[in-house]
Order: structure tokens, then C-alpha cells, then sequence
């Protein structure tokens, strides 16, 4: 499997499976986003997510795949600091405001950065078409939360603060899309990045959320978080193990658009699971976010 996928990066075919990796990866990330905002506590969900992770990898990693070089090692310390950074600003945020105006925020500043970074980093190069695309999109999902934040009757002070930790995890997004692309890519077989990534990233929220459950007045019963939990790592792994894998058969600027056409679902998902309210303008919104992400797959 691993042969096949690095044999085919960079070709048509690899490009195409890209493109579906992308995509699926979007929806799933919706639903992960929606998971850690629900009902449950964000450090407590994020926390339950994390154990999962790391209790399904840990055999993976030991017994499925080869073993890590010094390198990949390395590279995978990295990505642990810059993920619990991510995680951090997203815990934070969607503990000040609401799912469906951090979620804009924090995916409509990612791909901009992205892109510019792969050009820097990888040599990608959008057409003019492209970049429209690119405006299209990040444009729209960032009028979106505009839109949701008209209707936010929250306090003022709180939603600035959960803006700005929005804002902080978009640009840790575009961080960790380019650092990660450039790990599965350094790494010979793909699948031993990804196995010991979801294992060594996981390892620093369950600390952090079995604390902040101590210190609870009256803590949330176990059951039900510990399976939202397994819920989210097993959608974790469709979600950033798809984007990864993307990046690694074609361009990363192009995966890190398509995936956030999630803002659509995520809204899809705000206002049928969450009864977050939804109407014409932000539906036209979405439509110009999913033509965004079109434009830039078609003019390639």
C-alpha cells in the first residue's frame, strides 16, 4: 500500500485520489469540529479524543508499520508542539464563542497562508484562476463569520477573545498543514508518519483535561464523554490522516483549499445538530465557498 501510494504521487491518478482524500478529509473535519464544541466541556472532549488516539495507535505504531528514523522522530517532535499549540488556541476559543463563528475564522485564514507557504516552501505555483479560487473561498468563509457574528448576542469581551484565539488557530493551521506535508514527505513509508504522529500528538491533552476534571465542581459522568471520545479519534483519523496523505500524493496548497470547503458542512452541521440558525445570505455564502474551491481544482 505504502509503495503504491509513493508511486503514484504526483501523477494524474495520484492527483485525482487527492482530490477525494481532500474532500472527505473536509467532512470529517466538520464533524470533529462540531464534536469538540458540543455539549461537552472543549478541554474535556479534546481530551477524551486524545486518548482514543493514543491507546488505537500505540499498537499500530509498534506492530504494523517499520519503525521511525532519527529523522521522522525529530520531525514528529515538532509536530507535537506545533499541534498542542493548535489545540490549545481551539480549546480556547470555542470556550469563549460560538462553533459556527470560530470555525470560519479559523478555516478561512488557513488557506491563504498555506498557499503562500507551499510556494515559498514546496515551489507550488497557482495560476491567476487559481488564486481567484483561493480569494473565493477564503473570502467567503470569512463573510460567513461575519454573517454569524451579526447574530452572536454573547458578551463583547468574550467573543473579541474567542476571535482572536480563532485567528491565531488559522495561522496554526497553515503551520501545521506545511510542517506535516513536509514530514510525510521526508518520511519513506507514509503510513509510519501517520501511525506515530496520531500516537506522539496525542499524548498532551489527556493531562490537561484529566486536571481540568479534577478541579470540576461537579464533573460530567465518564461514559458518555470516553465515547464521544472514541467517536472523534476514529473521525480524526479520516480527517487529518486524509489531508495528510494528500499532500503527500499532489499539491498541498491545493489539498489545504479543498479541505476547507468543511466550513459548508460545519454549517450544515451548526444548524442541524447545534440549532444554530441558518438563512439565505450564509446559504449563498456556502455556494460561494464550494465555487471557490472548484475554481481552484479546475484551473490547474
Amino acid at each position: 500500500m505504502s509503495d503504491w501510494l509513493v508511486s503514484i504521487a504526483g501523477t494524474p491518478e495520484g492527483a485525482r485520489l487527492a482530490t477525494i482524500l481532500a474532500l472527505i478529509s473536509a467532512v470529517a473535519h466538520a464533524i470533529f469540529g462540531a464534536l469538540q464544541k458540543g455539549r461537552h466541556d472543549p478541554w474535556l472532549t479534546r481530551g477524551a479524543i486524545d486518548i482514543w488516539l493514543a491507546l488505537l495507535s500505540l499498537p499500530i505504531a509498534l506492530f504494523l508499520v517499520p519503525w521511525p528514523s532519527a529523522q521522522t522522530l525529530l520531525i514528529l517532535a515538532g509536530a507535537l508542539v506545533i499541534h498542542f499549540g493548535y489545540k490549545l488556541t481551539m480549546a480556547l476559543a470555542y470556550e469563549k464563542a460560538a462553533f459556527t463563528v470560530v470555525y470560519p475564522v479559523v478555516r478561512g485564514t488557513g488557506p491563504l497562508v498555506t498557499v503562500a507557504a507551499a510556494a515559498v516552501i514546496f515551489h507550488e505555483h497557482f495560476t491567476p484562476v487559481q488564486w481567484l479560487g483561493v480569494g473565493l473561498l477564503s473570502g467567503g468563509i470569512l463573510l460567513l463569520a461575519l454573517r454569524n457574528l451579526t447574530e452572536e448576542t454573547i458578551d463583547p469581551r468574550s467573543l473579541k477573545i474567542g476571535l482572536s484565539w480563532a485567528l491565531l488557530g488559522g495561522v496554526l493551521v497553515a503551520v501545521y498543514t506545511t510542517y506535516d506535508a513536509f514530514g510525510i514527505r521526508s518520511s519513506a513509508d507514509p503510513f509510519t508518519f501517520l501511525a506515530w504522529f496520531f500516537l506522539i500528538t496525542a499524548l498532551d491533552f489527556p493531562i490537561l483535561a484529566g486536571l481540568r476534571y479534577r478541579q470540576m465542581a461537579t464533573p460530567p459522568s465518564p461514559m458518555p464523554l470516553l465515547l464521544r471520545g472514541f467517536v472523534g479519534a476514529v473521525i480524526a483519523y479520516v480527517s487529518f490522516g486524509g489531508v495528510m496523505l494528500a499532500t503527500r500524493l499532489d499539491k498541498v496548497g491545493e489539498a489545504a483549499v479543498l479541505r476547507e470547503t468543511s466550513t459548508v458542512f460545519a454549517a450544515v452541521i451548526g444548524w442541524v445538530v447545534l440549532k444554530e440558525p441558518v438563512g439565505p445570505r450564509r446559504l449563498f455564502l456556502m455556494a460561494l465557498i464550494a465555487a471557490g474551491a472548484v475554481i481552484v481544482e479546475m484551473g490547474g
